[in-house]
């Protein structure tokens, strides 16, 4: 039932970008709408993993990059992975001081997790454990390629509501040919909106199983709780200048200056994550 929902969810996503073609360009604008529905799927079932990790300048964990991070991170990694039974991720720090972290790929055996470096140097070692089991929990609940081809298709939609500002939309909402005033209308406002709340669907749910999960493997939900209320003060402290295209993909909700980001939150509240969690 979940896979079934989110399939939906996603060609909700799909459909905007339909209905945004259309409102731009009339009966052209669909066909155009469509390819790039089509395109963008493709595209983002082989490459989001690195749009995500480029948007962000994430840099390779490694013995020989970043060998410290990875003589601290890699073997608590490594311990979890053998215990959920999965292939061992590649690893990335992100040069950012707001802690967070997230997963992306397309499936276990193509997939990565990154950490910001302010989760690094806030968290305690039982702390980090929790983190990474919770996005280890991700991979292996096979969430990854759906936030990230959600990420994919969000941004999509929000490149056409931008590029709705630049066209002209006085045309007679009747022509069969012309998108309309009350179609660019739609692309510039309602469109954004209507893909944030998908990608909340598509999270929130997420969460919830991905911290059930972290729990399991670590023996105990403390440490993620812990973690949890580090990371709701400290990134509203420290604000984490991210795109609400990929914002459902991360641990916490990032706190920006973005409106949207205000308005709506692609996570449950904190609150109801550490109640859910102490209950176990």
């Amino acid at each position: 039932m979940n896979g079934l929902k989110t399939v939906l969810l996603l060609g909700l996503l799909s459909g905007l970008l339909l209905v945004g073609g259309e409102a731009l360009g009339g009966r052209q604008g669909l066909y155009i709408g469509f390819l790039l529905a089509i395109g963008m799927n493709f595209f983002s079932y082989f490459f989001s993993e690195k749009i995500a990790l480029s948007m962000y300048s994430a840099q390779p964990v490694t013995p020989a990059e970043n060998a410290q991070i990875y003589a601290r991170v890699a073997p608590m990694v490594d311990a979890l992975c053998r215990q959920m039974g999965i292939p061992m991720p590649k690893l990335w720090v992100i040069p950012e001081h707001s802690p967070n972290a997230f997963a992306t790929g397309r499936n276990p055996n193509h997939s990565s997790v990154a950490f910001t470096a302010g989760v690094l140097e806030l968290m305690s070692e039982r702390e980090l454990e929790g983190i990474i089991a919770h996005e280890l929990g991700h991979i292996r609940n096979r969430d990854i390629l759906i936030q990230s081809v959600a990420a994919t298709l969000g941004a999509a939609v929000t490149m056409l509501a931008r590029l709705a500002w630049f066209l002209p939309i006085g045309r007679s909402s009747d022509d069969d040919e012309g998108g309309g005033a009350l179609g660019g209308l739609f692309m510039m406002i309602l469109a954004p909106i209507a893909a944030l709340l998908v990608q909340m669907a598509i999270s929130r749910t997420r969460e919830f199983s991905a911290d059930a999960t972290a729990a399991k493997y670590c023996g105990s939900p403390h440490g993620l709780i812990s973690a949890l209320r580090k990371l709701e003060g400290w990134s509203k402290r420290l604000p984490l200048d991210a795109s609400p295209a990929t914002a459902h993909m991360f641990i916490i909700k990032p706190f920006s200056g973005s409106a949207l980001m205000k308005l709506f939150s692609t996570h449950p509240p904190t609150e109801e994550r550490i109640a859910a969690l102490e209950r176990l």
